[in-house]
């Protein structure tokens, strides 16, 4: 059987894992209000649970990065959504503070496969011109995840009236995923069964950088990845980055409910209004950059305007959330920051396979998600101290955030195209 545009079929796929995984990570911030009054657990004791799940992200971004260079992306995704719907289901039998962490733990370190995972098989399966898309589609799976988990757990919630029946009902859809995910993903583009002729010549052929029309053919080990300079840019642009994200992920039910007052049904009906400016800022920025680089424009000189791009509108946004009086108006400034933010991640997401192939691409995509995720640990650390009166502070950090994730792309990446090894004795 052969299949025509059989590589968005992969992206999709993997874009709905991506929407289960941020189901299946929501479900404790929507639920905590009920949790922590069976319970009897804090707010301090709910940073605590929530630093492990990033400690544990964070050493699961590398892990797994190395993991699917070693298996490939069919087998590692495999892995990564069996064990994190497990570990959802097994949050039904917490029962105090070092059950839920254990539980978390398990959840961060399997849930952080999807990243590097995608990275690599966007990588594998998509041309230069349209890998910003594919990562803003899969990108988009994060953000449709936002929409629709808080309104899906508040009423399941309501349907089930229990925290812990709602957390095996949604950790059972990534068991149902990997039905279509066995049957469809076999292979890479260039010895997949169904793939036509045509569109395996499209995506091979494509993978040449547009100024320079070299494939990316470097593939260095660790020690070489981390010596470069390039690597850091896209190391710290994912450490500056990722807490803006987090921020909201990880404290929007908590900020909606210090804030205003809001109950579980009340904050399914307001939560999921930011992730709509998500799930258009992902498509907006793949399609952007794709229409650029289609009108000429050189991959370097396109990378660098919608990171920009995508900077610039969070910075605004972050610095009038400040001000926001009510809380529609606060979500909808919210829309605005992560409209930037998936503008620009999506574009930093690309810059391993930019500059590296092969078993490369993974191994920085996870050393990027690590540092990503450690610098969230610390913002988790920093939000119970500085939201004492209000989230003001909060979202002045994200503003500096912003500016820091530009600089580190425009400084250090330097010229975005495929690296070379140093010539022999260099430094």
């Amino acid at each position: 059987m052969r299949t025509r545009n059989l590589r968005w079929f992969i992206v999709i796929l993997v874009a709905i894992a991506t929407v289960i995984n941020y189901i299946d990570r929501g479900a404790l911030g929507f639920l905590w209000p009920e949790i922590s009054k069976d319970l009897g657990l804090s707010k301090t004791d709910y940073a605590i649970i929530l630093n492990v799940f990033t400690f544990a992200y964070a050493f699961g971004q590398t892990l797994f990065g190395k993991i699917f260079d070693w298996i490939g992306t069919r087998l590692g995704f495999i892995l990564s959504i069996t064990v994190w719907s497990v570990a959802t289901m097994l949050h039904a039998a917490a029962a105090n503070l070092a059950s839920f962490a254990i539980f978390r733990g398990l959840l961060g370190v399997s849930e952080a496969g999807n990243w590097p995972g995608a990275t690599k098989a966007n990588a594998e399966w998509f041309p230069i011109k349209e890998r910003a898309l594919a990562q803003g589609i899969f990108n988009s799976g994060a953000a449709i995840g936002g929409i629709i988990s808080a309104p899906i757990i508040a009423y399941l919630f309501v349907f089930l009236d229990s925290w812990q029946a709602t957390f095996i009902s949604v950790g059972a859809l990534g068991l149902l995923w990997l039905v279509p995910w066995l049957i469809v993903y076999k292979s890479g583009p260039d010895k997949h069964p169904w793939i036509s002729e045509a569109e395996r010549e499209y995506i091979l052929t494509g993978q040449r950088n547009t100024e320079t029309n070299e494939v990316a053919t470097y593939a260095p080990g660790a020690a070489e990845i981390l010596s470069r300079r390039q690597s850091w840019g896209v190391i710290l642009a994912s450490f500056f980055l990722d807490p803006i994200w987090w921020l909201f992920v990880g404290w929007l039910p908590l900020y909606l409910s210090e804030t205003y007052g809001f109950g579980v049904a009340e904050i399914g009906k307001f939560a999921w209004i930011p992730y709509v400016g998500a799930m258009f800022g992902a498509w907006f920025g793949g399609l952007l950059a794709q229409k650029l680089i289609g009108s000429g424009w050189t991959v370097n000189k396109v990378r660098k305007f919608v990171i920009g791009l995508g900077g610039l509108i969070m910075l605004v946004s972050l610095l009038m959330t400040m001000k926001a009086a009510t809380p529609i108006v606060a979500v909808l400034l919210m829309a605005a920051i992560l409209f930037g933010f998936q503008t620009a991640v999506g574009n930093i997401q690309t810059l391993p396979s930019d500059f590296y192939s092969g078993q490369s691409v993974g191994s920085l995509a996870g050393y990027s998600g690590t540092a990503a995720k450690l610098a969230v640990v610390g913002l988790n650390f920093l939000i119970p101290v500085i939201t004492v009166k209000s989230y003001a502070p909060a979202f002045a950090v994200g503003a500096a955030l912003a500016i820091l994730t530009v600089l580190s792309v425009w400084i250090l990446c330097g010229k975005i195209q495929p690296l070379s090894p140093r010539p022999s004795g260099a430094a």
